[in-house]
């Protein structure tokens, strides 16, 4: 059975998502015979490279959504709280912003060596756990090797334009669907659930599912959406 599972490195509800999809996987009676795999989503495809980014995590959230920084700083408390309820130890006084493109196009290059998830776990704990800037290509290189990618290949994806097909066509995939937020699951191309899902949620899907049923199995949770992401 395959899960695709759409999701930005940069996208806080897609590492708690993350997270919630394992403890229902861990459930599922069929677990061994699940595929997963990453997809692009960009949530800001034209954001700037790290170091152009200006001002700290609080008063990037209160200038995007209008809020007061007082009102910015009780949605990252929240956020945080829900990270911790799930194992996670989220830092936004670290987290920095950034184009995730190239990150994306390194999780393809993982893929083909069968560790994506692994790579997609440290990306995500770099940018909210240790404030590692998620465009630059020092610290992709650094990330992509501790999980066993080559060094010579993830510097010539880095150094080119591989697997940039691979990221627009997850990206038109995603369009395809519907898709307006993530993270974003799809069980067989047939069960989608839409946003940040509690476990029981999630594995409630992948045994109807396995079940082959036809009814699509839609939910919508918490997700990042468009250019944004309200935590």
């Amino acid at each position: 059975m395959k899960v695709e599972i759409w999701s930005d490195v940069v996208c806080p509800w897609c590492y708690v998502g993350k997270r919630r999809f394992e403890t229902a996987l861990s459930r599922f009676e069929h677990r061994n015979d699940v595929e997963l795999v990453w997809r692009s989503f960009e949530l800001d495809p034209a954001a700037p490279p790290s170091a152009a980014a200006q001002g700290n995590y609080v008063e990037r959230l209160a200038t995007k959504y209008g809020r007061s920084t007082r009102e910015a700083q009780a949605m990252i408390d929240s956020m945080t709280a829900t990270a911790a309820a799930e194992g996670l130890e989220f830092r936004f006084d670290l987290a920095r912003p950034g184009n995730t493109f190239d990150a994306h196009r390194l999780l393809h290059l993982a893929l083909e060596h069968g560790v994506q998830d692994e790579l997609k776990e440290r990306f995500d704990r770099a940018t909210f756990t240790e404030g590692l800037p998620p465009s630059d290509h020092a610290a992709l290189q650094k990330l992509a090797v501790e999980v066993g990618l080559p060094e010579v290949e993830v510097d010539a994806v880095l150094n080119s334009d591989r697997f940039a097909d691979a990221v627009r066509a997850d990206e038109r995939q995603a369009r395809q669907y519907g898709v307006s937020g993530v993270p974003f699951f799809v069980i067989n191309e047939k069960y989608g659930i839409s946003g940040a899902q509690s476990a029981d949620v999630v594995l409630q899907a992948l045994e109807q599912a396995w079940s082959e049923q036809l009814t699509l199995v839609t939910a919508d949770g918490d997700a990042c959406e468009g250019d944004s992401c309200a935590v």
